[in-house]
Formats: structure tokens, sequence, C-alpha cells
């Protein structure tokens, strides 16, 4: 039987991280915080968290690391063997809860596991909202073993957990899943910003498609999305396109769609404008 982690260390306190910790702390899981920013601290410390400026120490602390960085090139540098989580002991598992392009996860992953450490991906759907209320779903890429591992550790803040596959594969999923949400969120705007243009009111009507065929989650949770990731989120859809040759139009034409939204998203009279 596997032993449950507590030793839990978070790389990365910023609007995913922060709640992260405090649904950790409440669990009863001794939660530790580093970020680049320093004044992060006071955020981290009322979630619970202890604040850990040095990575080389909470890299020999911890049981299991979350990362929750935001792109491949920092990923990369905190997992490799110079970076910052050198002093990871072995049988450590590192999951990492950022979107990066799936071959990067994978490399690491590789890399990681000629130290004896293991690197998973455990990516996170629903966003702000469901990391604050902890009823995140939670993608995981690795071993059964592994799993088996982290789960107890993400089920903290998650209130569903998938096990994708092997390394890599909840890379896969998130894409898959920002590729639709984008979509709706761009149809969300467009169906109601016409609604808007022939008298309708657009909540009454919001409401109403709620219980019709063109339901969607951005659709239940409207004015929530900060739409932070999407240039992003599609900018890895593209390139993990391109790598297998298969052509996307629609992901290619959201993301310009989703840069043009962003400044006006959820302002039905300016949209269309």
């Amino acid at each position: 039987m596997t032993t449950p982690a507590r030793r839990i260390g978070m790389i990365g306190a910023g609007r995913m991280g922060q709640p992260l910790i405090g649904h950790l702390a409440r669990k009863g899981f001794d939660i530790r915080a580093h970020d680049v920013d320093p004044g992060k601290k006071a955020a981290v410390e009322a979630k619970g968290g202890t604040w850990e400026a040095d990575l080389a120490t909470l890299a020999k602390w911890s049981e299991v690391v979350l990362v929750c960085v935001g792109y491949d090139r920092e990923l990369r540098e905190l997992l490799s063997g110079g970076g910052g989580l050198r002093d990871l002991a072995r049988g450590s598992l590192v999951a990492v809860l950022s979107t990066v392009h799936p071959r990067t996860l994978v490399a690491l992953s590789e890399a990681a596991a000629e130290r004896g450490i293991d690197v998973v991906d455990a990516t996170v759907c629903r966003g702000g909202k469901g990391a604050d209320e902890g009823t995140l779903l939670c993608f995981i890429g690795g071993t059964a073993e592994q799993f088996a591992r982290l789960k107890g550790v993400v089920a903290a803040f998650s209130s569903d957990i998938v096990h994708t596959g092997p390394a890599g594969t909840a890379q896969v999923a998130k894409a898959a899943n920002n590729m639709i949400m984008w979509s709706c969120l761009i149809a969300n705007h467009e169906a109601l910003a016409l609604a808007l243009r022939y008298g309708m009111e657009p909540e009454k009507l919001r409401l109403a498609l709620l219980m019709s065929s063109a339901d969607n989650y951005v659709l239940r949770n409207w004015q929530q999305n900060t739409m932070a990731w999407a240039e992003d989120d599609l900018e890895i859809v593209q390139a993990m396109a391109a790598e297998r040759g298969i052509a996307l139009p629609q992901a290619g034409l959201n993301r310009e769609l989703c840069r043009a939204l962003k400044p006006k998203r959820f302002k039905l009279e300016d949209y269309g404008t």
C-alpha cells in the first residue's frame, strides 16, 4: 500500500496556486510554497501555508512538489539537472499542473526518471472558480502507481480526477479541453450579441439556452472567464497540430478571435462592432 504523502511543496503562488494552498492546508497537509515574487509571502501564510524562499530547501523537504508556473521554458529551468529542483530526493514526485506542450512533459519525465524522480502531469480544468471552490477537474498522466501516489493530494482541491494514461497525456486532455472551451466562449458571445441586436434580453436567453442542446460550461459560468491564458492555450494547440501534421482550422481561427475578443469580453453591446 502506498503511504500517503503529507509534505507538499508548491511552486507558484498566483491566482491558481493560492487557493490550492488553502485547500491543502485545511485538509491537513503540511504545505510549503515558493514564488519568484516575494510579495506573495503574506498571501501564502494567510492561506495556511509556510513560505519557503529557497527552492533547494523546498526540494529537499518535499515528498510531492506541485508546479504551477506559466510556461515550458520556466518548467525546463526548474527541472533541468542544474535547475531549482536539482536537490529533489530520489523517490520524490513532481506533478506539473501547468499547461505545456506534451513533448516538454515527456522529455522532463524521462530525464527525471534517470535521477530516480517521478515527473507526471496533473493539469486542471474549471479555472479560478473551480480552484476557489475546490471543485477542479484534474487530469493525471503517469503510471498507475504514480496516479495512486498523487490522487490523495489532488483530491484536496479536485472534485473529479481522471487518469488519462502515461506521462504527457494529461497535457493532451487539457489541450482538447481548452480547444472546446474557447470555441464555446466565442459562440456564446456571438449568439447573445445577435439576440441583443434583435431586442431580446441576453440573460433571459442565456438561462433558456442552459436547458437546450446549446448548454456548455462557460455559458453556465458566464462572466467568470478572464481569458488570461487563451492565447497561450491555443498557441500550444497549434504547435501540437503542426508537429503531427494535422490541420485544425477552427483552432487557428479561434486563436485570432480570442485575441480580438479579450478586451471586449462580456460586453455584448460592443461585440461585432
